[in-house]
């Protein structure tokens, strides 16, 4: 994954991503069909021998190895097999009578050799079925964590969509003359238990257990707020189009009232009407917007920060040293200012961002930060200098505030993770970071989750390779989880400390989504959401099943439900789904138009870098830097925001 252009006139700190234009023909998705422009590119990993390791190898075939083996009556090794009642696809299959047995899917045991005691589960094994249950549990999610005793799925092979079928691998190993090798496999959980819940599949369409179009089980869900309508069909709300812009331009920032959509726009702040998009009212800005707060307060004030002038002869680069409220129930600008600090003399302090909690707005960046009062832009603190060249790196607001402070030299830092008082800036507590750690995001300050990329590990753009669950009154460990970065698909590549996407946080659990992977259809991928719990670091039972060809994005938590984007196939709309937080159970919510023009709009951003707000059946998807048109892209049509609605 590639950092986005950054604007001209800062360094390269990460930030606000741009959707980057995708190669001819997509990204992965084979032909036929067209492909998924939005589809990341999964990197297999080492293939482990048959069985896991671990596990001793089955007996050679008769012949010995490299001797073609007879496929089963029923049309081959490869074929689709029949599901058995009790187990499902991805269970072991019987052998037809008179067969050998044939070699275990990647990631399930084998039956030991004749004479010899049952081998300990390999790595990546599963735990029998819990009493009372029959047969293997359900095939699970996609991801899981390189923890022992955990279930595999093979992933996604390169070049092309079909699955390796068996025949083809028995081809490969009579011309090899070796064990037969089977392709790469990424690693699965169930919870410690061996127990599984219950959830429901997305079915081979996406459309969730009522199908497209439906509600699914019930009017909504009881942990949320957000209910399914009676028809969950959309409709194209507005379209609105990418305003001109000469140079890389930063459009972060959108919000949903009671009343209208706001978003960012050129030197200005723009609310639309909910159902229309026309235009209700305008927030002039002196300068180009350069941050702005995810977080609103009940009555729908927030925080950005912008630039001190636009462009000009004399002062081509703008700094962002303005800090402002905004009220956005009446469209108003309640205040704006700077500050300077101790380190910089008479210099106005440069903000990267700026976040809210309760009251509190929090701006920070490399050479000082500051907090104010939401109401009326009065200074509450600043950072205290200290001798050790420490100073406030960023924050994250929400529900509490908290702060990743930077001691040290470049080349030894420091972080520190601070939950903070909101009215005085002190401490509450103090996380030391892992040794040379250089930069985290906070995912959540309540409970207080922060990402981090530890030894540069991660190696796909995403700087998570942990997450690190944290008591907030003691400054303790609570435990530290490890997500590997090609297994999950959650995103915090940035500088910033709270630019975290693709994830939600809740019921002491954080949901991810996994890496996408072949699904078991003919053509396309698919992934699942999946959970670990904040206390042990372990999956929780369960997984959220995207169907194929779908792909699921938690957006954001609604109560104890987690409200989900599935990004769609060429040939459909995308969806919002509920999912139950502990049964993980789906609600269809939204499916929107598969008409082309419509599906070509909606999956021209990318899942990555823009903004997703669903809110009482409507959805905003909006950019978050525009660039200037390339020649090639000129005749396409370039939008800044498309919405949907069911009515």
């Amino acid at each position: 994954m590639t950092q986005p252009p950054q604007p001209p006139n800062e360094p390269p700190q990460g930030g606000f991503g741009a959707p980057q234009d995708p190669p001819p023909g997509g990204f992965g998705e084979p032909t036929p069909p067209p492909s998924d422009p939005l589809a990341k590119p999964s990197a297999a990993p080492p293939t482990p021998p048959t069985g896991g390791y671990g596990t001793p190898p089955p007996p050679p075939p008769p012949g010995g190895y490299g001797t073609p083996q007879t496929p089963p009556p029923s049309g081959g090794y490869g074929a689709p097999q029949t599901p058995p009642p009790s187990g499902g696809y991805g269970a072991p299959q019987t052998p037809p009578p008179g067969q050998p047995p044939q070699n275990p899917a990647y990631g399930y045991p084998q039956a030991p050799p004749p004479g010899q005691p049952p081998a300990q589960p390999g790595y990546g094994f599963p735990q029998g079925p819990p009493p009372g249950q029959p047969g293997m549990p359900p095939q699970q999610g996609y991801g899981y964590p390189t923890a022992p005793m955990q279930p595999q799925y093979a992933g996604p092979q390169q070049g092309g969509g079909k699955k390796f079928t068996t025949q083809m691998q028995i081809i490969v190993a009579a011309a090899v003359a070796v064990v037969l090798i089977v392709g790469g496999g990424i690693f699965y959980a169930s919870s410690d238990d061996g127990k599984q819940d219950e959830v429901s599949s997305a079915g081979p369409d996406g459309g969730g257990e009522g199908g497209e179009g439906k509600g699914g089980s019930g009017d909504g869900l009881a942990g949320g707020t957000e209910k399914a309508p009676s028809d969950t069909k959309s409709k194209v709300a507005f379209q609105l189009p990418q305003p001109k812009v000469t140079d890389t331009t930063v459009v972060a920032g959108s919000w949903a009232t009671d009343k209208a959509y706001v978003k960012t726009g050129v030197n200005e702040i723009v609310g639309y009407d909910l159902d229309k998009g026309t235009k209700l009212w305008s927030i002039p800005l002196d300068g180009q917007l350069c941050a702005a707060s995810r977080h609103m307060s009940k009555d729908y004030k927030t925080a950005i920060a912008f630039q001190d002038g636009k462009p000009s002869a004399k002062n081509k680069y703008p700094s962002c040293t303005q800090v402002a409220g905004l009220d956005l129930a009446t469209g108003k600008l309640m205040w704006s200012k700077s500050v300077t600090s101790s380190s910089s003399g008479d210099d106005a302090v440069r903000f990267n961002e700026v976040t809210l909690s309760g009251e509190t707005v929090a701006a920070g960046g490399t050479s000082g930060g500051a907090a104010f009062k939401l109401a009326d832009g009065a200074e509450l603190w600043k950072p205290k200098a200290d001798a050790n060249d420490c100073y406030d790196m960023g924050y994250g607001g929400g529900e509490a505030l908290a702060v990743v402070r930077k001691c040290g030299s470049y080349d030894d830092p420091q972080l520190t993770i601070q939950p903070l008082n909101p009215d005085t800036g002190a401490p509450l507590s103090s996380y030391n970071m892992p040794a040379g750690v250089e930069y985290a995001s906070i995912v959540s300050t309540k409970p207080l989750v922060v990402a981090a990329d530890v030894g540069e590990t991660a190696g796909d753009g995403s700087s998570i390779s942990d997450f690190f669950s944290i008591d907030a009154a003691t400054g303790k460990l609570i435990v530290k989880i490890s997500a590997d970065a090609d297994k999950y698909a959650a995103d915090c590549g940035s500088t910033e400390v709270e630019e975290c996407t693709a994830l939600a946080v809740g019921n002491n659990k954080i949901y991810l989504p996994t890496e996408d992977h072949e699904g078991g259809g003919e053509y396309g991928d698919t992934n699942e959401i999946v959970a670990f719990d904040l206390t042990t670091g372990k999956l929780v039972g369960g997984k959220a099943d995207a169907g194929d060809r779908y792909s699921l994005t938690p957006l954001r938590m609604d109560g104890s439900n987690v409200i989900a984007y599935k990004r769609p196939p060429y040939d459909k709309g995308g969806q919002i789904v509920s999912i139950n937080g502990s049964t993980f159970e789906q609600t269809v919510l939204m499916v929107n138009p598969d008409d082309k023009s419509v599906h070509d709009a909606e999956t021209s951003f990318s899942i990555n870098y823009a903004e997703f707000i669903y809110e009482k059946g409507r959805l905003f998807i909006s950019e978050q830097m525009l660039s200037k048109p390339s020649n090639s892209s000129l005749d396409d049509k370039q939008y800044l925001v498309v919405s949907f609605g069911t009515g």
